[in-house]
């Protein structure tokens, strides 16, 4: 939670914020497995598109960032 507020910069932010919904994945996905239910798969799925996708938009903001076209 720290990297997530003071992160030195926005990738250290990205990374941990993956860390974090990856852990709440686990989390949902063990929760499922103890308790033999799959009411948490439409949730991890969109954890996991809100990450891929927060992911894709930092590298490109990145990357236009660092390398600004005339």
């Amino acid at each position: 939670m720290i990297r997530i507020v003071r992160g030195p910069s926005i990738l250290d932010r990205t990374v941990a914020s993956d860390v974090l919904l990856t852990e709440v994945m686990c989390v949902l996905g063990a929760d499922m497995a103890i308790n033999g239910h799959t009411r948490n798969v439409p949730v991890m799925l969109i954890i996991a598109a809100v990450a891929v996708f927060g992911s894709i938009a930092v590298a490109r903001y990145v990357a236009r960032r660092d390398n600004p076209t005339p």
